[in-house]
C-alpha cells in the first residue's frame, strides 16, 4: 500500500472586488477497498460563510461553498491524504461467459447500466465505430480483456497529449481526427469507442501520481486527471487510463465518476460582475507519496 498526499490550489484574480456565487467542489476521494481516505481539508480566502456536503446522483461527495465577503482574489485550496492499494483486475476474474467478445450483460445489469451503454455523441460516417472495430479480431478468437487493453494502449501510443487551458472537451470524432487532446478528451474517446462495441463505460475524474524518478513520465500531472471505467461482469468497474496506457488503478486516485464528463467538473462557481473582471486563473495540483 502507498500513502498519497494531494494539494489542489485554485486561484482567481479580478480587476476589482467582486461578490461570489456558490462554488461546487468535487475533490473528496471515493472511499473503497483500494483507497481509504485518511484526512481531508478545505480552505478558502476569503473564508467561507458556509460549507455544505451532499452526495450527487452518482454517489460522489460534493462540497457546496458560499462566500459572503467581496474580494479581488479568490483562493480555494484542498488537501487530502489517503491509503492507496494497487488493484489490477485480471482477465481470469471475469465471468467465463464474458471473456470472449462479443457478450451480453444479463437483464438485471442492463437495467442499471442503462445510459452508460448508449453512445452520447454524434459519429459522422461511424468513424469512431470503425476505429474501435479494428481492435476486435475477426472470428471467435476475440478476448474481451485483450480488446480493451489494446484499445487503451492504442490511444497512448498513437495520439499526442496536449494540455489545453480553455474549458470544455472535444467530441470523440474530433479527437480521432486531430489525433491529439487532453486526458479528458482521451477518456471520452475510449468511452464512446467502448460503447460503440456494446459495453458500459463511465467517466472518472481524480488525480495521478507522477513519479519523478526511474525515467517514469506519466502524463497529466500538475492538474486534475481523467480516465474511464468499463463494466465487466465478475471484474466490476475496471479502470482504463488511455492517456498513460494504465489498466487498473496504479498511481490513480479516484475522486468522482459520471456518465458524461460534463457531470464531473472538479470546481465550478460564479461571481457578480462583468466577465472581463476575471483576469487570471491558475491551478496547481501536487501529489506526493511516502511508502
Amino acid at each position: 500500500m502507498t500513502l498519497y498526499s494531494v494539494k489542489h490550489r485554485t486561484q482567481y484574480q479580478y480587476t476589482h472586488p467582486v461578490r461570489f456565487g456558490r462554488h461546487r467542489l468535487m475533490f473528496r476521494p471515493r472511499d473503497s477497498f483500494d483507497q481509504t481516505l485518511l484526512a481531508c481539508s478545505l480552505q478558502t480566502s476569503p473564508p467561507p460563510s458556509s460549507v455544505r456536503w451532499i452526495y450527487d446522483v452518482f454517489g460522489n461527495c460534493i462540497a457546496l461553498v458560499d462566500i459572503e465577503a467581496s474580494s479581488s482574489e479568490l483562493v480555494i485550496e484542498t488537501r487530502i491524504k489517503l491509503d492507496h492499494t494497487v488493484h489490477v483486475p485480471l482477465d481470469l476474474e471475469m465471468h467465463t461467459d464474458v471473456r470472449g467478445y462479443p457478450f451480453s450483460y444479463d437483464d438485471d445489469e442492463i437495467i442499471d447500466l442503462g445510459r452508460t451503454i448508449e453512445r452520447h455523441y454524434p459519429d459522422v460516417d461511424d468513424a469512431v465505430l470503425h476505429w474501435a472495430r479494428q481492435f476486435v479480431p475477426v472470428g471467435s478468437s476475440a478476448r474481451t480483456g485483450h480488446v480493451l487493453m489494446t484499445l487503451c494502449y492504442a490511444i497512448r501510443e498513437s495520439f499526442s497529449y496536449s494540455r489545453r487551458e480553455k474549458h470544455g472537451i472535444q467530441t470523440p470524432a474530433e479527437t480521432l481526427r486531430l489525433r491529439s487532446g487532453t486526458c479528458r478528451d482521451f477518456a471520452l474517446l475510449m468511452m464512446e469507442a467502448v460503447r460503440s462495441l456494446g459495453l458500459a463505460a463511465r467517466f472518472v475524474t481524480g488525480y495521478i501520481y507522477v513519479p519523478d524518478r526511474d525515467g517514469d513520465h506519466n502524463l497529466g500531472g500538475g492538474a486534475t486527471h481523467a480516465w474511464c471505467q468499463v463494466y465487466l461482469p465478475g471484474a466490476g468497474w475496471v479502470e482504463f487510463d488511455p492517456t498513460n496506457g494504465i489498466v487498473g488503478n496504479r498511481e490513480l486516485i479516484r475522486v468522482g465518476v459520471a456518465r458524461d464528463p460534463k457531470q464531473a467538473i472538479p470546481l465550478s462557481g460564479s461571481f457578480e460582475g462583468k466577465a472581463g473582471r476575471l483576469i487570471d486563473m491558475t491551478v496547481q495540483v501536487n501529489v506526493t507519496t511516502t511508502e
